[in-house]
């Protein structure tokens, strides 16, 4: 496994909950995989922090939680909430913006 996750990395967690929710429910555990699958390992939350983010994401009414039985067990499935789709874009154009404006300085970085 690589390093832990810079300090930069701050609202990261809160738009790859977003997205993945996005696209079907699932519930903390399951994002926690998720995550490293779809950043090739690049990035590694733990379920303390995607707990909080999940926590925070539906008290602030991004989010649905329901319960549901599965093999004997009780998991919380999360889904996101119309309010969420548009929290979700608002913080991808912010993310595109940002990480453009890196790329940006950085391909410069050569030619200072």
């Amino acid at each position: 496994m690589g390093k832990t996750n810079p300090p930069f990395m701050t609202g990261v967690p809160e738009l790859l909950v977003l997205r993945l929710l996005s696209q079907r429910e699932m519930y903390g555990y399951e994002l926690v995989k998720s995550v490293r699958v779809v950043t090739s390992d690049a990035i590694s939350l733990g379920e303390g922090v995607i707990y909080p983010v999940l926590h925070g994401l539906e008290k602030a009414g991004a989010l649905t939680a329901k319960r549901k039985p599965v093999n004997g067990r009780t998991r919380v499935y999360y889904a996101v909430t119309p309010q969420g789709r548009e929290r979700l874009e608002r913080l991808s154009g912010e993310w595109d913006r940002v990480s453009a404006g890196v790329d940006s300085a950085l391909g410069e970085a050569g030619h200072v």
